[in-house]
């Protein structure tokens, strides 16, 4: 069988208050174009659909029409909620989903065989899918307590949670003559973070790892990490990253959608298709005079500004460059904490030395900043 493995659309995401809507589109319209060509038995979306879990009216739109689209390929469709969707939100769309040959599943439900999905390919081959949606740490222990736990023993690490709960859901990965699959909304240890992640949900209490996953699964397709990439475990896995770069730190990803052919007998051969669909994201640093010489690299811009800070400084540099999303003092040009000329001590120091203390410490050297705080304390203060 073939199996197209994608995740981490982040839908309706918005870079520094710019709308990446046309760009979802485009890149969406490429994974459906691969589709067609590629014509997969099945296509997993391995969670993040959407960038929030309150999408727009325009966003979910967007997921539910690319979602019909993949299923008119042919293929059966298969998406779990990822950390940044709304589970619960997701699992409303299932009368639509189901009525439209799609299976979703958005959040953990308490019969565990509501996350084990049958099929069988056009040319007879068996499959066999757990399906695991993003589980937070509270919701671990929820599931484990659902499956297979009294409460004595939930008393466990988030890892072994998601252990016990992937073990029970692969409890049918027994038949010979079956292509077993997993997938999951996850982090593993020893992967390498896309650069955008959600901090809170990539930090080591929330990783797992490979030893979680079933010996005898012949696939199993990740998201989370928005980095394409290979997992040594006991049995294949892979994340399939994230088809567009979702922030600056993910501007040397090769965005991609990953494509696995295998049978019940033999081991799954993996290649990249990329997505080439979204505007590049570029780092340029420099001085103002720096900046005003260089030809602005194509694409959504991230600019490192080799200057003292003051006001005025950021619109002097989008002036420049209007295609700068996010603009920064150079981090080599600010002093590293204790470096100023002098440390600010509460004691006895009225709000605007402390200020200026700051000011000093950060190499900032403008007075019409000082004058305006001055300005806004007096305000307050009257």
């Amino acid at each position: 069988m073939k199996i197209l493995h994608t995740s981490d659309w982040h839908v309706g995401k918005v870079l520094k208050g710019q709308s990446r809507a046309e760009e979802h589109k485009q890149v969406l319209a490429q994974v459906i174009d691969i589709a067609q060509r590629e014509r997969p038995d099945l296509v997993i979306v391995a969670g993040d659909l959407y960038d929030t879990a309150a999408p727009t009216p325009e966003a979910t739109r967007l997921v539910t029409r690319a979602l019909t689209a993949l299923r008119r390929t042919g293929a059966d469709v298969v998406a779990i909620g990822g950390n940044h969707d709304n589970g619960a939100a997701l699992d409303a769309l299932r009368p639509w989903a189901e009525a439209a040959g799609i299976t979703l599943r958005g959040s953990v439900r308490e019969s565990p065989d509501e996350h084990v999905i049958d099929g069988v390919t056009a040319a007879g081959e068996r499959w066999r899918i757990a399906a695991l949606p993003f589980l937070s740490q509270r919701y671990a222990v929820r599931a484990v307590e659902m499956y297979t736990l009294t409460p004595a023993e939930a008393n466990q690490t988030y890892a072994d949670h998601l252990g016990r709960v992937l073990e029970r859901l692969a409890e049918g990965f027994t038949e010979p003559d079956r292509v077993h699959l997993v997938t999951a909304h996850l982090t593993v240890v020893g992967a390498s973070t896309g650069g955008g992640e959600r901090d809170a949900h990539t930090v080591l209490g929330y990783a797992v790892p490979a030893t979680v996953f079933p010996g005898n699964a012949h696939y199993v397709a990740l998201g989370h990490l928005h980095r394409s990439q290979r997992v040594i475990g006991p049995c294949p896995i892979r994340y399939s990253g994230s088809p567009l770069a979702v922030d600056f730190g993910e501007q040397e990803n090769v965005c991609s959608v990953t494509i696995v052919e295998v049978t019940a007998t033999t081991a799954a051969r993996v290649r990249e298709v990329p997505v080439p669909g979204a505007v590049p994201l570029r780092t340029v640093r420099g001085t103002l005079a720096q900046l005003a010489e260089i030809e602005p690299p194509e694409g959504w811009l991230r600019v490192y500004v080799r200057e003292q800070p003051r006001a005025g400084l950021r619109e002097e540099v989008q002036e420049l460059l209007p295609r700068a999303l996010e603009i920064r003092i150079d981090p080599e040009l600010v002093p590293a904490p204790g470096s100023g000329t002098r440390t600010a001590q509460r004691a006895g120091r009225s709000p605007g030395e402390l200020f200026g203390d700051y000011l000093d410490s950060r190499g900032h050297a403008d007075e019409g900043v000082r004058e305006l705080f001055d300005e806004l304390l007096e305000e307050v203060e009257h």
